[in-house]
Formats: structure tokens, C-alpha cells, sequence
């Protein structure tokens, strides 16, 4: 499959990185693939399901985030200024952007996200502030704002809070406009009550043994839902046991097939 690199303006005229899997023959859909917390395009699964999914018909776009701190590569943050002041707001800007790029009113959309990024299709959504056909969340929290008191309390003191990244050994830091930005807009942050609100069906994804996101998470989207299934993936790890980086190739553990076999019921033939 074809693959194409691209570059637009995101979030505060911050660049957004992103690579298309182009269809051999006619394109049933878009599907576009928000990565997650620390995540970026390349990370593990994303290249794979991007890779399938094009293989079976959809147009299908994976992005960096233009606050996630990563440009156009794999290797280390090079710019955690722009991580310390990502935001919920950055995010939902992001996916408008993207979708205004990647997608046309000939062809239905599906947004695949995964843990924040995964909130962040879901809040959007909420919002009204994006259109699609199909929401997918995998391995999602099921708030805006997972953080305890006294990270909230550390945070709004000294202006952040430190989170190592155990992929590049970086000391990265979490900006205290995080956490304003939801102490102003409460009722844009409540992602539950948003939720609710939604038509779009939803396909809840989530793995039993998920340490990161406790699958609890997954089940109450599910359920003030309008309009979701929810399957948990047993055995299925934050990543269904898929490791970094992971070939275009390789072959899938059994958790990230059965990922993958739900996700292709969803693409129209």
C-alpha cells in the first residue's frame, strides 16, 4: 500500500504531522487514527491497523498531535515545550483540522482512537464540534481528568507536574493549563454528560487486562452511551500485547486480531 507524508497547520498554528495509507482500487471510507498519551503516528499498532484497514477498503490517516511533542519521527520528544501545554481544547482543534484535510462529503469517516486520544474523539464529538459516522475508542478513560488531588494541588502550585517517558528516558512535564482549562469549562470537560448526548455509534474496545486504563473505564462509556457496543479483549493488555515498533508484516498477537476482526466489521465493503 501506498503511503504518503503530509503536514498542516494544527492548534495554534502548531504543525500536525500525519501519513495516509492510500486504497489499491475504490476507497469505501476514511478512517482516521488519533494516537494516544505519549503516543505519536508511528507507535506500535498504529502503522499495522493503518495498513489493514487500507488493505480493506478505507482511506486511512494516522497523526501526530501538534501538542504531543513529536514531529515527523519516531525517536525522542523534540519538542516537550509543546507537550507541557497540550490540552483537551489543543486536541479537539487538531481533530477539526484533520478532518477539514483528510476527509470529503463522498465518503462516511470513521475515527479510531486510542486511550487519550480516544477521549479526545469522544469529546469532540461531544462537543458537536466534529461530524462522523463511527466512533471507535480503544483503551480509553472515561474522564477528562485522571489526575489525583495532590497531582491537581502540585500542579496549580509550582505550574506542573513532571511524567517520565520510559521510551526516551525524557523528564517530560504536564503544564498547569491542563487542569485551568477544565476548572473554566467544566461542563466541556464532563466527558460522560457530553457522551450521552451522542447518536454516533460507538464501538468500545478494551483490554480485560489493561493496567494503564482499568477496563472499568471502557464500560461505563459503554454505558451512558446512546448508542455503543463494548468488548473487552481477553488477555488484552493498553496495547493488546502489540510491542514498539511493530512491522507492517508482523504477525498480530491474538489480542490485537481480535482488534482488528471488530474494526473490519465496521468498514463498509
Amino acid at each position: 500500500m501506498k503511503q504518503t507524508d503530509w503536514k498542516i497547520e494544527g492548534s495554534g498554528g502548531e504543525v500536525i504531522h500525519g501519513t495516509t495509507h492510500e486504497v489499491d482500487g475504490e476507497s469505501s471510507c476514511n478512517l482516521i487514527i488519533a494516537h494516544g498519551f505519549k503516543g505519536y503516528k508511528d507507535y506500535g499498532l498504529f502503522p499495522w491497523l493503518a495498513n489493514k484497514a487500507a488493505e480493506a477498503g478505507a482511506i486511512t490517516h494516522r497523526f501526530n498531535f501538534s501538542h504531543s511533542g513529536m514531529l515527523a519521527g519516531d525517536g525522542p520528544f523534540e519538542r516537550p515545550d509543546l507537550f507541557e501545554v497540550a490540552t483537551w481544547n489543543t486536541q479537539v482543534d487538531d481533530l477539526q483540522a484533520v478532518m477539514a484535510h483528510c476527509t470529503t462529503l463522498e465518503l462516511p469517516t470513521i475515527l479510531l482512537g486510542h486511550s487519550r486520544g480516544g477521549v479526545a474523539i469522544l469529546l469532540a464529538a461531544g462537543r458537536g464540534a466534529i461530524t462522523v459516522d463511527h466512533l471507535i475508542p480503544l483503551s480509553a478513560p472515561a474522564t477528562c481528568n485522571p489526575l489525583s488531588e495532590k497531582m491537581q494541588k502540585t500542579m496549580l502550585e509550582q505550574g506542573f507536574i513532571e511524567s517520565p517517558s520510559s521510551r526516551t528516558d525524557q523528564m517530560l512535564r504536564i503544564g498547569r493549563c491542563f487542569l485551568e482549562e477544565q476548572v473554566v469549562d467544566p461542563e466541556g470537560h464532563d466527558l460522560l454528560t457530553l457522551l450521552a448526548t451522542v447518536e454516533t455509534p460507538i464501538t468500545v474496545i478494551h483490554g480485560e487486562d489493561d493496567e494503564t486504563v482499568l477496563v472499568s473505564a471502557g464500560e461505563e462509556i459503554a454505558k451512558v452511551a446512546r448508542n455503543a457496543t463494548f468488548t473487552s479483549i481477553h488477555g488484552g493488555n493498553h496495547v493488546f500485547n502489540t510491542p514498539n515498533p511493530f512491522p507492517l508484516d508482523g504477525a498480530p498477537s491474538q489480542q490485537l486480531a481480535e482488534v482488528w476482526r471488530l474494526i473490519a466489521q465496521i468498514i463498509p465493503n
